[in-house]
């Protein structure tokens, strides 16, 4: 029974102690994490957190090991080489959003060989410079980026000649894009997920969403009133494509027969049951899976309101134009003109003074014969 006894408190003190060894190991991983960790920071086991600090810049001195870096909330307008001077091999995940952002330079991260994600999101980006060549970014999110449509010219660069062609997924979200150009994802042919939700779309391109091999593709809180056949076509080649189409003003008219048809027909659209006519007013509401072809009319005042509102607004845009330039042109002109003004009236003047002249010699006898002796 002693020995027995004596055996587990053996067995209790080896526990013990190894347990304190487990957690004396923790510790040092801890503070050898921490060793190095810039300040303002705070350094966990292979994770830096610089947020809300009101930075300018990003750290310079961050662990070797850090392998997920969150520099969030601070003011750091400009992303250059010079911000990773260090190479950071084991750093996969970059958080920088809501950093007011406005440019980032070509191979800005080029210390950073195997960077897989990047958070851009909640910035004012005017630029985008091209990622190093044999980079390994998958994630990409550009929520909240660019805030007006000439911003187009950065998103174009970006896709077109900015090595991104191992992304598999992209977030371009609450942007102002309006238009997408119908070539803009041919060099993603990897993607698999892509956000343009409550991007103020008006409509979908042809061949804009031919390349990529898409799984998951959310358009929702847009402005899209109906899709084209050709945007379908590319839908159903697509089978395992699951789409997201709610919150958008879908015109329940002729010019939508097709988009019904293939909605009854298809399970790509998950979100079918939210999808509701916006117009006309007589269909506002009613779901779009109730409709029924013979309510789907294209009325000639329908088209001739549509047609009527595009060229008022053309027509108010010209003749705003038009009065900008007359202003202009009237502000530089304006000592000429007054010279102008000034030699009208002085000619009126002495025409008038002419007349007058005349009218007082045929009015009077006396004068009227000593203007004919003088003329003799």
């Amino acid at each position: 029974m002693r020995v027995s006894c004596a055996c587990k408190r053996g067995g209790i003190r080896a526990s013990a102690h190894k347990s304190g060894m487990i957690h004396l190991l923790f510790l040092l991983a801890v503070v050898l994490s921490c060793e190095g960790c810039p300040e303002k920071c705070l350094c966990s086991i292979q994770t830096v957190k610089c947020q809300n600090q009101d930075l300018d810049a990003i750290p310079h001195s961050l662990p070797a090991n850090t392998k997920f870096l969150f520099v969030t909330g601070n003011r750091i307008s400009h992303i250059s080489v010079d911000s990773f001077p260090t190479r950071l091999e084991l750093l996969t995940d970059l958080y920088l959003s809501g950093n007011e952002v406005e440019s980032v330079d070509a191979m800005a991260f080029q210390n950073l060989p195997n960077l897989v994600r990047l958070d851009l999101s909640n910035n004012k980006i005017e630029t985008f410079g091209a990622f190093p060549d044999g980079n390994k970014l998958q994630v990409l999110n550009l929520s909240r980026c660019f805030h007006n449509h000439s911003s187009m010219d950065a998103v174009l660069s970006l896709f077109e000649n900015g090595n991104v062609f191992q992304l598999t997924s992209l977030d371009l979200s609450n942007n102002d894009l309006v238009i997408l150009p119908d070539d803009i994802f041919t060099g993603l042919s990897k993607l698999s997920s892509l956000s343009l939700q409550n991007s103020s779309i008006i409509s979908i391109q042809n061949g804009t969403l031919k390349v990529p091999p898409l799984r998951d593709l959310d358009l929702r809180d847009n402005y899209l009133r109906d899709l084209p056949n050709t945007t379908l076509a590319e839908f159903s080649l697509k089978p395992g494509l699951h789409i997201r189409l709610a919150g958008n003003p879908w015109r329940c008219d002729c010019y939508i027969e097709d988009m019904v048809v293939w909605l009854k027909n298809s399970s790509q659209v998950v979100d079918t049951v939210n999808l509701t006519c916006a117009d006309p007013e007589d269909m506002k509401l009613q779901p779009l899976l109730q409709v029924d072809e013979s309510q789907l009319d294209c009325r000639y005042s329908g088209d001739m309101e549509r047609v009527l509102e595009t060229s008022y607004v053309f027509l108010g845009l010209v003749l705003a134009l038009i009065g900008v330039i007359f202003l202009l042109v009237l502000y530089l002109n304006r000592k000429g003109i007054k010279r102008w003004i000034y030699n009208i009236r002085d000619a009126c003047r002495d025409h008038m003074e002419g007349y007058h002249y005349r009218y007082e010699i045929n009015t009077d006898p006396r004068l009227a014969n000593l203007s004919i002796n003088s003329d003799v």
